[in-house]
């Protein structure tokens, strides 16, 4: 297993939707095994294998909640369903969120409370997710990476204007920018 470089926002790997899965291969499972250590070091909740610079519909979690209950596990070939998410706008203490492609900073976004997610695990047998809140902010987030979008890309006008600016401040929104989790520090 290796942590890998995770991408960074301007790859155009992160900005172009996924492929399907055709074969669960042993590189396959190399990629996921590296995807963990990967999301582990930075330290991430989730992490999308276009992250990872694989333009596959792959994506890894793990999560512990309040009750220090572990969540972890792969969702191959994901499909997501979600209830509408509720009008107005996001609450910055309870909606806020980062992502390990735009490291450093947390923006509030409204997402759908509850969601159903199904596909594949490494071993080949059906999936079936369902969670709310965290959990499903979690699912929507890195199923958006695997169709391309950013959680920056769904955010409101003003926020979009701050993103910009750090784009342009640290040098990103162009190809081949990445960072090393444990070696690189991005944040600020």
């Amino acid at each position: 297993m290796a942590v890998l470089p995770i991408r960074v926002l301007g790859d155009p790997v992160l900005h172009s939707p996924a492929s399907a899965v055709d074969e669960i291969t042993p590189d396959i499972r190399a990629l996921v095994a590296d995807m963990y250590e990967t999301m582990d070091a930075a330290p991430g909740v989730g992490l999308a294998a276009p992250q990872v610079g694989v333009a596959l519909r792959i994506y890894a979690y793990s999560y512990v909640d309040d009750d220090e209950q572990p969540w972890r596990g792969e969702i191959i070939n994901p499909v997501l369903w979600m209830s509408p998410p509720e009008p107005g706008s996001p609450d910055p203490d309870d909606e806020s969120e980062g992502c390990l492609s735009f490291p450093g900073e947390r923006f509030a976004l409204r997402r759908a409370d509850h969601v159903l997610v199904t596909g594949i695990d490494l071993e080949g047998a059906d999936v079936r997710i369902e969670v709310s809140d965290w959990r499903a902010r979690i699912m929507q987030h890195e199923f958006d990476h695997l169709d391309g979008i950013l959680y920056v890309d769904r955010l409101s006008d003003g926020d979009a204007k701050v993103v910009q600016k750090i784009v342009r401040k640290r040098g990103w929104g162009k190809p081949g920018v990445s960072w090393m989790p444990g070696v690189d520090n991005l944040e600020g």
